[in-house]
C-alpha cells in the first residue's frame, strides 16, 4: 500500500552576537527513486535570501545559499511531499565471487573501504566475518547488522557527531548515525560494498490523517548484493515505505544536512525539529 507523507524539517541557529556572513550548504530534498517519489520539494530560508540547486556527486539535491548582512538568527525550512511504497522483494543473492567482481570493476569499489568515520577494529572484523560465515550476502547483511544492534543501544545524547564507530562500539551506545556507521564498517569488512542513507523515518507507520507527529532525521545503510538493498540496522528491518530517502555516500560526511562556515563569535547547537503528517 502507498503513502503519502508531508514532511517539515526545521533547523534554526542563533548566534551569541550576529553573524556578519555565512555560506549555507542543505541535503534536505527527498529523491526520486523505485518505490519513492517526490511530489513536492522546497527549502525556504530566514532572512530571506536567494538559493540555487545543484546535484553533488554523490546524487544528492543540494541548496546553497550566502547571507552577506550580519543576521542574529537563521532559519532553514524544508518542506516535502513524498509517496513511497513497500519495497520489491530482495534480488537472488549473489555468490560472494560475484560480489567481489563487481566491487573491483566499478563506483563499488568507492563504498568497500573503511573513512574515518567507518573505521573499527580488525578485531571487530574477525567477529563479523565469523557471524557471516556460510551466508549469503542477505543472510550475511541481516547478522552482521543484528551484531551492532545487540551490542549498540540506541540513546539519545549517548554520542556527539564526532563519535567515531570504534567509540559508539566501547560505550555500547549511540543514535542511528553511530548504529549506521558501525554497520557499513563491517559490512564493508566481511566484503559487501554498503553506503550511507541519509532520510527520514515515520515514526508511526499507521498514524491518523492529516495529524501531525514529531518525528527526526534517520539514518540506515544499503548494501549491495546484486542491486542495492537497504536495511535498518537501529530499528532491525528492511527499509521500507515508512522510509525517506534524501541522500546516500561513505558515511555522514558526505550527506550532512546542513553545513557551512560563517562569520562571528561562537554560537550554541542548532535547533532542529521534524514533522511528518500522513495525507494519504
Amino acid at each position: 500500500m502507498t503513502s503519502r507523507l508531508r514532511i517539515r524539517h526545521i533547523t534554526r541557529v542563533s548566534y551569541a552576537q550576529a553573524a556578519v556572513s555565512s555560506h549555507n550548504e542543505v541535503r534536505m530534498t527527498p529523491l526520486t527513486l523505485p518505490g519513492q517519489t517526490t511530489l513536492d520539494s522546497r527549502v525556504t530560508v530566514t532572512p530571506a535570501t536567494a538559493t540555487w540547486s545543484y546535484w553533488d556527486y554523490w546524487g544528492t539535491q543540494v541548496t546553497g545559499f550566502d547571507l552577506m548582512d550580519p543576521h542574529a538568527d537563521l532559519t532553514i525550512t524544508a518542506s516535502s511531499l513524498v509517496e513511497t511504497s513497500p519495497p520489491e522483494p530482495l534480488p537472488a543473492a549473489p555468490a560472494w565471487e560475484q560480489v567481489a567482481e563487481q566491487s573491483a570493476t566499478s563506483r563499488l569499489l568507492e563504498f568497500t573501504g573503511p573513512t574515518d568515520r567507518t573505521t573499527v577494529p580488525a578485531k571487530l572484523v574477525k567477529k563479523a566475518r565469523k557471524a557471516a560465515a556460510g551466508l549469503d550476502p542477505h543472510e550475511a547483511a541481516v547478522a552482521v547488522s543484528a551484531l551492532v544492534a545487540d551490542r549498540v543501544s540506541y540513546l539519545p545524547g549517548a554520542t556527539s557527531v564526532n563519535t567515531s564507530a570504534a567509540e559508539a562500539w566501547e560505550q555500547g551506545a549511540g543514535v542511528c548515525q553511530d548504529i549506521a556507521h558501525l554497520t557499513l564498517g563491517l559490512l564493508r569488512g566481511v566484503g559487501l560494498p554498503a553506503r550511507y542513507v541519509s532520510g527520514y523515518l515515520h515514526p508511526e507507520r499507521d498514524a491518523e490523517l492529516h495529524r501531525p507527529v514529531a518525528g527526526q532525521s534517520h539514518a540506515w545503510v544499503e548494501y549491495w548484493a546484486g542491486e542495492w538493498c537497504g536495511y535498518d540496522p537501529t530499528n532491525r528491518t528492511r527499509a521500507a515505505e515508512s522510509h525517506v530517502v534524501v541522500g546516500r555516500g561513505r558515511d555522514y560526511d558526505d550527506v550532512t544536512p546542513h553545513k557551512g562556515i560563517y562569520r562571528g563569535v561562537p554560537g550554541g547547537p542548532p535547533e532542529v525539529t521534524v514533522e511528518f503528517t500522513r495525507v494519504a
